[in-house]
């Protein structure tokens, strides 16, 4: 058993094989650099509403904590609510106001609820102020009529700070 020790010994010595920590040392920052460059330390989370394709943009800047609001083809949410249908991308005629057609009365009702009720918390909560701030994720496909009509009874209900949610070319 000693013979065999000591010819491993002897075997062992012979080897060229050494150990390089620099490259594994520069492999390692290299990896934290990457992980902290793709980290967010963002706490808004934006997820577009499943079959919305929202629309590019070489500009970035910070989401903010806001009312969101989604108008797809389909509908716009509030919420993560329906509050007014949509066939193909189009208001249906009931749903715009007859002497202001660029009024969606749904949108108003459900937009004047959410502000009124965070001016109530705002009076109970000093750390809480209505500032009136919408992020809007809006389908690429959508006219812009539509988008129109939607920022304007949006501002008519209070939210006049509104912020287009879109994809980085990054």
């Amino acid at each position: 058993m000693r013979r065999a020790v000591d010819k491993f010994k002897q075997n062992n010595k012979k080897s060229t094989f050494t150990l390089q920590l620099t490259a594994m040392v520069d492999m390692f920052t290299i990896m934290i650099v990457f992980l902290l460059k793709s980290y967010s330390t963002s706490a808004v989370h934006i997820t577009p509403q499943q079959g919305l394709k929202l629309p590019h943009s070489s500009s970035y800047t910070e989401p903010v904590e806001a009312l969101k609001l989604v108008v797809s083809l389909d509908g716009i949410y509030v919420d993560d609510q329906q509050v007014v249908p949509m066939q193909n991308g189009e208001l249906i005629a009931g749903d715009t106001d007859a002497n202001d057609p660029d009024f969606i009365r749904g949108l108003y009702e459900v937009l004047d609820k959410q502000a009124e009720k965070s001016k109530e918390i705002a009076k109970l909560n000093e750390e809480h102020h209505f500032e009136g701030k919408v992020v809007m994720q809006a389908d690429s496909r959508l006219n812009y009529k539509v988008l129109k009509k939607v920022m304007y009874t949006s501002s008519m209900a209070g939210y006049a700070d509104l912020r287009l949610a879109t994809v980085s070319f990054e």
